[in-house]
């Protein structure tokens, strides 16, 4: 259930009242974990992937309700603003220009106090890096780094330093939202966690070009001496896309990050695992091998597979951050014997997705009987269709086969079939997704791979987190063993 799903006031889901009700009705439904998507700014396409900063939140998510309660906005001012019309959509232009100025008007009010200047401190390996890109984003037209002034994109010590008195306001500002964000959500976690729930959280493998990421550490990447990339990130050519599939952000350095002990990823873990209680890592076969594309090709076909860090990064964390780290693999799509060794050796339980089980093969590894016990079960993830929507979408065969698999009929309640065979497989941990929960077809499907706009915008209707429902999921979940 993403963050931005949820019912709140203001056009958007935030950490306000209906995230802690949202929590009341995991407990009464006798659950154990909420997982979520990044919580990072969203960026181009309004993609919780594609962000400005792998270590910063999404001001989107302060709750506005509470700004209010703590006399830094009027109820006036959160009343007239404009947030968009429609209760079960997120509008993120609106969102993004009206909610930005009533966060400007909360921080103008703002007094900082000790509270404020320990976050500052704790917080300064990456906000003050992150504070300064924004606001030259800003001062620039939003315009990406690379199109900034040349002593900028450089990091011109002279410069950056007659950059932190002239935007030191917007600077302020972007630290500010920081610290509203982290105080809110932190609240809300320690929340969830005294009522029996933890968080699952999500962190993509790569990061985007116009971010502060690469901005503050070109070192990191694999740029050529105008900081752009050499070669990117995607997917090579398949039965589903011919071209292949094109992501372009840029890779890492490995042998740059192995150098300093991969110094950038330990950070960027020990900051994760601070914020939630779980990680999922996204396309965890890319440490094993990742694929690379020349940056000045249009597709994917002329990528190649290269060697990543394999062990040797896994092995850091666990000596920089501990054993046992409590990390979910996504190991979705075709995995070679090398990734297969990779996830066994560090541990990680993976990912069974049931959508993906009912292709003809009985060795599918999405087959419920064909789960082992160390991994995650879902019937879909963000990226999917909602069950209803998958089986009017899929293929007839493959809906067949599941028809026949569950002794079941698409039309008849086909959501609980295959909610139930996840609830029963032998994976110890099972995931289900809130609109199908709730039944819904595509209109309530939350991402659309490889296509731009109208995703990450899926919203719940209030009156849906209810005890009528929280009863019937506590009860699936006491018949199938799965009580906390």
């Amino acid at each position: 259930m993403p963050i931005f799903s949820l019912a709140s006031e203001g056009g958007i889901g935030t950490f306000g009242k209906e995230a802690y009700r949202f929590v009341d009705f995991l407990k009464a439904a006798k659950q154990s974990y909420w997982q979520i998507l990044p919580l990072t700014p969203t960026g181009h396409g309004d993609s919780p992937y594609s962000s400005f900063s792998a270590f910063a939140g999404n001001p989107y998510f302060i709750d506005l309700e509470v700004l209010i309660d703590e006399k830094l906005l009027t109820k006036k001012e959160f009343s007239t603003a404009d947030f968009g019309n429609d209760p079960h959509k997120v509008d993120y232009e609106k969102i993004g220009s009206n909610r930005l100025q009533l966060l400007r008007l909360a921080f103008n009010r703002f007094k900082s106090d000790s509270e404020y200047d320990r976050f500052l401190e704790e917080n300064g390996y990456w906000l003050n890096d992150f504070a300064c890109f924004m606001a030259i984003k800003t001062a620039n037209s939003q315009a990406d780094w690379h199109n900034w002034p040349q002593t900028l994109r450089r990091r011109d010590p002279a410069a950056l330093i007659e950059i932190e008195k002239d935007l030191k306001e917007d600077i302020d500002f972007y630290k500010f939202l920081q610290f509203k964000f982290s105080q809110q959500w932190f609240k809300l976690k320690e929340y969830a966690n005294q009522n029996g729930i933890k968080i699952i959280g999500d962190i993509p493998i790569y990061v985007a070009l116009d971010s502060c990421d690469v901005w503050a550490n070109t070192e990191q990447f694999q740029l050529d001496e105008g900081f752009m990339p050499t070669s990117v990130a995607g997917c090579p050519p398949d039965a589903f896309a011919e071209d292949g599939q094109l992501w372009g952000n840029p890779l890492y350095d490995w042998k740059t990050m192995k150098a300093d002990d991969y110094k950038w990823w330990v950070s960027r873990m020990k900051h994760a695992l601070k914020l939630y209680d779980v990680v999922r890592i996204d396309h965890f076969r890319g440490f094993e091998s990742y694929f690379s594309i020349p940056a000045t090709d249009n597709t994917a076909k002329n990528g190649k597979w290269v060697k990543g860090p394999d062990m040797a990064l896994f092995r850091q964390f666990k000596k920089d951050i501990g054993d046992n780290l409590p990390i979910i693999a996504e190991d979705l799509g075709y995995l070679t014997p090398q990734v297969k060794k990779l996830l066994k050796s560090t541990g990680y339980p993976g990912m069974k997705v049931l959508q993906f089980a009912f292709d003809g093969d009985s060795n599918n590894d999405y087959l419920p009987y064909n789960h082992p016990k160390n991994s995650v079960v879902y019937t879909g993830t963000h990226d999917n269709d909602t069950i209803i929507g998958w089986t009017m979408s899929a293929s007839d065969s493959e809906v067949k086969r599941a028809e026949k698999f569950f002794n079941a009929k698409r039309n008849d309640g086909f959501n609980w079939t295959m909610m139930r065979a996840a609830l029963a497989s032998r994976s110890d941990t099972c995931i289900l997704m809130m609109p199908d929960i709730l039944a819904l077809d595509s209109n309530g499907r939350i991402n659309t791979p490889s296509v731009v706009g109208g995703n990450w915008n899926w919203r719940i209707d209030s009156y849906c987190i209810n005890d009528w429902l929280s009863k019937i999921i506590a009860d699936l979940t006491t018949l199938y063993g799965r009580n906390p």
